[in-house]
């Protein structure tokens, strides 16, 4: 169980990158956010939705991948972030990106 006293705000790096079969990243979009505790023992999910502008993407191709990437920038816990850690159990969602057509 994590202890509500050792639980610090989380500087976090996202992004969204585009892999290729044919080998190669493009990164579509990144962005920042911070998180800070919530108060007491409250470990329940935060929910996070935001919109980004990104570059035009390449039109996707059997193979290729769509890579979600965080980084924690201030963090020295593995476990200070975890996208959608405890599920619908702690009130969480699964992260999700939508594109514009």
């Amino acid at each position: 169980m994590l202890d509500a006293a050792v639980i610090r705000a989380v500087d976090m790096t996202f992004a969204l990158v585009y892999r290729a079969k044919s080998g190669g990243d493009t990164t579509i979009v990144t962005w920042d956010h911070h998180f800070d505790p919530k108060p007491g023992a409250d470990f329940t999910a935060t929910n996070y939705a935001v919109d980004e502008d990104g570059v035009a993407g390449p039109t996707f191709a059997e193979g290729d991948l769509l890579v979600f990437r965080y980084t924690a920038t201030n963090a020295t816990a593995t476990t200070c972030w975890t996208p959608n850690g405890d599920g619908v159990k702690g009130g969480g969602e699964i992260p999700s990106f939508t594109f514009p057509k």
